[in-house]
């Protein structure tokens, strides 16, 4: 009796970065969170895109994928703040419907709502994501070559280049302590600048992990419009301590730059 042998894994290496991103998993209408970190939920939508699959396409084969994240530069929050209101003056419709199915009006007469998104500006995160190797290949395929537009949580929140790093072969925690810090260039200036020019940097984690203390409520399982849902997973921190690269320089003859509309901006 022969033994089955495992299918190949490999990591898929991605670097979330750009002027402003947002993951959220809890939002109600006049008020749009983000959590510190990318959600499962944003990480598969940006893989689902970058496929060419539809909003109503199934992902399952994307939920099988563990993931990691490490935060490379957490950056800081940004609120933005908006007014909505009807330009011919009328007063604004509420949630609720008629029996008609028509909005109902705002009682007292409301003419202006007030709402909030919340952004995160000047991040840069690595994630990592392990599976079946043939499709972490795929989706590397697909992400250097993306069917549909990327973003980072919302439309607005254009990615920056690198956006894909590398395809390894090892599991998530090893390849989380191997790849180098992705910060930006004016974030490692500063750094080496307070605490000169150290080999490792110690960095932030999550892991999946059903046996982790924490949880998300942030897995998706369908990204159609009328039916969106999601379940909780379990997850576990800790602290990991990769290669600052400050020896390397991120362009080598070997690997010229290629061209980035960011560029102007330190990223």
């Amino acid at each position: 009796m022969t033994t089955p042998q495992a299918t190949p894994q490999a990591t898929l290496v991605l670097r979330l970065a750009g002027p402003l991103q947002s993951g959220g998993d809890r939002s109600v209408f006049n008020r749009r969170e983000t959590r510190p970190e990318p959600t499962r939920s944003g990480v598969l939508g940006l893989l689902a895109a970058a496929c060419g699959r539809e909003r109503e396409d199934r992902i399952d084969d994307l939920l099988g994928l563990h993931l990691g994240v490490r935060v490379d530069q957490p950056g800081s929050l940004l609120r933005d703040y908006h007014t909505v209101s009807d330009y011919r003056g009328r007063p604004l419709p509420q949630a609720g419907v008629s029996a008609k199915g028509v909005q109902k009006p705002t009682s007292p007469a409301k003419h202006t709502h007030i709402t909030q998104r919340f952004y995160l500006q000047d991040a840069v995160f690595l994630a990592a994501l392990h599976g079946p190797a043939t499709l972490i290949e795929t989706l590397a395929q697909a992400v250097r070559r993306p069917a549909f537009p990327l973003a980072l949580g919302r439309r607005s929140c254009v990615p920056t280049q690198p956006l894909f790093l590398d395809v390894r072969p090892g599991p998530l925690l090893a390849v989380l302590k191997a790849v180098p810090w992705q910060a930006t260039d004016t974030a490692k200036q500063l750094y080496a600048r307070d605490r000169g020019r150290p080999d490792t940097v110690r960095l932030p984690a999550t892991l999946d992990d059903p046996d982790g203390d924490d949880s998300r409520t942030d897995v998706p399982h369908s990204f159609a419009p009328r039916e969106r849902r999601f379940t909780s997973r379990r997850v576990r921190h800790l602290w990991i301590s990769p290669p600052t690269g400050f020896a390397n320089a991120r362009n080598t003859p070997d690997n010229p730059p290629n061209h980035d509309p960011f560029a102007l901006l330190g990223w």
